[in-house]
């Protein structure tokens, strides 16, 4: 089966085996000539199962389908690097315009933030990904970009934004927030960024974080609304 879909403003031609892939990137499908095509068979279906055994995930929920998706996304994300861009682990959202982006180790609750802030600011945030957007430098400047790949929660939308912040959540029982400068934050964005196998796209990836022109904090935080209002008064604020 055969598909083009533009995200991160490329269009990109996806071959399949089975249809769950194109069902899942409905909402991105476009027209014409794609800027890079993907391919997958039934060897990409069990290379899947075989990292989900290895990760000690049971196999028998997933069909092959969901695993070609998958690796759809893997193959899609080695090729972003070649135009600017890469896959992050993180929530992000558009507020008031502007592109947040909350990153943590898993079940630290960068979700539950991100839910926090649109409850706090209503209609004025809107999600872009809940789990796996791309960030892609586009005419010199860092755009924040949904993907159909959203985390179990379900949480996108086929827009982009330009990405003002990036916030490092830690768990606490008081709120607090401190902007953090790239030495201290790389680590934790080399570490949730997608890590190309191939080396030349991998120096890529690490360049571009490197050039990453948004400004970076720390948040120590509760679940409560209370930690979404300090965290957005505190980003939203431009540059002196």
């Amino acid at each position: 089966m055969t598909g083009i879909y533009r995200m991160a403003n490329l269009c990109i031609r996806i071959d399949s085996v089975f249809a769950y892939v194109h069902e899942l990137c409905a909402a991105y499908r476009c027209g014409g000539a794609p800027d890079f095509a993907v391919q997958t068979g039934q060897a990409d279906i069990d290379g899947e199962r075989e990292k989900s055994l290895r990760a000690g995930l049971p196999s028998a929920p997933y069909e092959d389908g969901y695993l070609e998706s998958l690796a759809v996304y893997r193959r899609i994300a080695e090729r972003l690097p070649e135009y600017g861009g890469f896959v992050f682990h993180g929530s992000a959202l558009a507020a008031d315009g502007q592109g947040y982006l909350f990153t943590a180790a898993s079940g630290t609750g960068k979700s539950t933030h991100a839910r926090l802030w649109r409850e706090l600011l209503g209609s004025r945030a809107v999600m872009i990904n809940d789990d796996k957007p791309v960030i892609r430098f586009m005419d010199g400047k860092a755009t924040v970009c949904g993907t159909p790949w959203d985390g179990k929660h379900r949480l996108s939308g086929n827009i982009t934004a330009p990405l003002k912040a990036v916030c490092i959540l830690e768990r606490a029982k008081e709120n607090a927030i401190r902007e953090i400068t790239k030495d201290e934050a790389l680590p934790m964005l080399i570490q949730q960024a997608y890590r190309p196998a191939d080396p030349a796209a991998l120096a890529k990836t690490l360049s571009l974080l490197e050039r990453l022109p948004a400004r970076l904090y720390r948040l120590r935080c509760n679940m409560e609304i209370g930690a979404a209002a300090l965290s957005y008064n505190t980003m939203k604020e431009e540059e002196p």
